[in-house]
């Protein structure tokens, strides 16, 4: 437009386009159509749904249900006398059976109740200030609760990631979702991928001591042997052939109560000449020389006479190893040789604490070779020492299956069990120190430790030790006619 010679643009339209909903351009018929398979498919989601929730809790769903249709169709004095018949059969059943009973019926309430008050209402908000939600394009990604099963001592919860997610986002968070619903710790397992299962523990089963078995009254397998209890009350099994086991743990954390109850299942092989213990005691014989008819072979000294005795069982090792070359892998029973057993009790000072050099570098050396090559030939390395560190024991990786009692340090929680351990819940450091023999245990190939107990193997249970090992006393037997008599007399 032209005004007094100059041209002025026109202002520019700022109307709205209409918009019209995709679904009025949709024919009717295809309306009507589109609904009814709408319907027909939320009716099929929710049938599901209520299948899957009745499979899952069918205590909280199928006894109300049950009680109301009795209630219904038979009036309230038979649902009183069923709910009574009901109690006194529970109380029969847990009086005749109580581990059944539990395991069947009373963590399966407690499994319903705390999904119901405790995780339930709180997973949400839990969820999204832990920062484990996210959100994005108006939509929120959370984690999805599957599965609550309750034992007891500990919530077994079951969750499925959101995509792009790692379980170590929740390793890092385990004391915070700890507190969110109320345990004293929580644990991280990796199921399958996108699956984890948080394990929140509420008590601890270990707290009681573990009592030794009788001697000799279980089978032997090296490979198997049991020394104490884990905390799903399953036996605690190591394994000795083709193992090397290391023992960490502050004193007083229990290192000889894992030391004597292996010594304790190996007795009834030790006497029947199948395996072959030696050990090297260098606190002058205060925890071997508890018992020392089970070893072949003691010396009480971190001197001359250790780094030879260690030495010696080096070249046996290489010895072994050359007659086993083209004819076998591993030892076997069938060898005829027994399998030996060192026991290093305090490894640090034989190899680290030593004041002579040379028999230092000649005892680290023995015990690498024992070590790294023991395995295949049948020599089995059992090191107990205080002080994990690197300059301590510089060859950790070489042991096979590792033990951490009570530690001092976080820190030294890796150490021993290996990098990130501690974050998925193996706290050696937060043992108490009122629970001696309770440790963490990790093994090659193992992603997830075990917490265990070992036998509490007492002064009694030691002089019974020493009884069994003790030779027996000759006698000669009678022979001539009366001698009998005579002896009896």
């Amino acid at each position: 437009m032209n005004s007094g010679g100059k041209w002025v643009d026109p202002a520019p339209f700022e109307g709205a386009r209409p918009r019209v909903p995709w679904w009025v351009l949709v024919p009717g018929k295809a309306k009507w159509l589109a609904a009814l398979v709408a319907l027909v498919w939320a009716v099929v989601i929710g049938g599901v749904r209520l299948v899957l929730v009745v499979v899952r809790y069918p205590v909280a769903t199928l006894v109300p249900a049950s009680a109301a249709w009795c209630w219904w169709h038979f009036g309230l004095s038979p649902l009183v006398l069923a709910l009574l018949s009901l109690v006194a059969a529970l109380l029969l059943w847990f009086g005749y059976d109580r581990a059944s009973f539990l395991r069947w019926c009373w963590f399966r309430l407690v499994t319903e109740w705390r999904r119901a008050t405790v995780y339930v209402p709180r997973w949400r908000s839990v969820m999204r200030l832990a920062d484990l939600a996210k959100r994005e394009r108006w939509r929120e990604y959370r984690p999805r609760l599957r599965r609550v099963r309750s034992e007891g001592w500990r919530d077994r919860v079951r969750v499925r990631m959101i995509p792009a997610q790692s379980p170590d986002a929740w390793e890092l968070r385990r004391d915070g979702l700890a507190h969110s619903f109320g345990a004293r710790s929580c644990r991280v397992r990796v199921l399958r991928p996108r699956v984890l299962e948080l394990d929140f523990v509420h008590a601890d089963p270990l707290v009681r001591p573990v009592p030794v078995p009788a001697l000799g009254s279980a089978e032997l397998d090296l490979k198997r042997v049991v020394v104490g209890r884990t905390e799903t009350g399953k036996p605690w099994r190591l394994r000795l052939l083709g193992s090397q086991l290391l023992v960490v743990g502050v004193p007083g954390a229990g290192k000889g109560s894992v030391l004597w109850s292996l010594v304790w299942q190996l007795a009834p092989a030790v006497r029947a000449g199948l395996v072959r213990l030696i050990g090297i005691d260098p606190k002058g014989g205060m925890e071997l020389g508890q018992c020392p008819d089970a070893f072949d072979r003691l010396v009480f000294s971190n001197g001359a006479d250790a780094v030879e005795l260690l030495e010696e069982i080096a070249a046996e090792v290489k010895e072994r190893a050359s007659r086993y070359r083209g004819i076998r892998r591993l030892w076997a029973r069938d060898t005829g040789e027994p399998l030996t057993v060192l026991v290093v009790d305090e490894l640090a000072d034989v190899i680290a604490y030593q004041p002579d050099r040379q028999l230092r570098e000649r005892a680290a050396r023995a015990v690498q070779t024992i070590a790294s090559q023991g395995r295949a030939p049948g020599y089995v390395l059992v090191g107990l020492v205080q002080d994990p560190r690197k300059e301590v024991v510089g060859f950790r990786h070489l042991f096979t299956t590792r033990v951490a009692l009570r530690l001092d340090e976080p820190q030294q929680v890796d150490m021993v069990l290996g990098d990130g351990v501690r974050q998925r819940g193996a706290a050696a450091h937060e043992i108490a120190e009122d629970t001696p023999g309770v440790a963490w245990v990790k093994q090659d190939g193992q992603r997830e430790p075990d917490r265990a107990r070992a036998f509490h193997v007492t002064d009694n249970d030691l002089a019974v030790l020493r009884d069994y090992f003790r030779p027996a006393e000759v006698r000669p037997f009678p022979t001539t006619p009366g001698g009998a008599e005579e002896v009896a007399a």
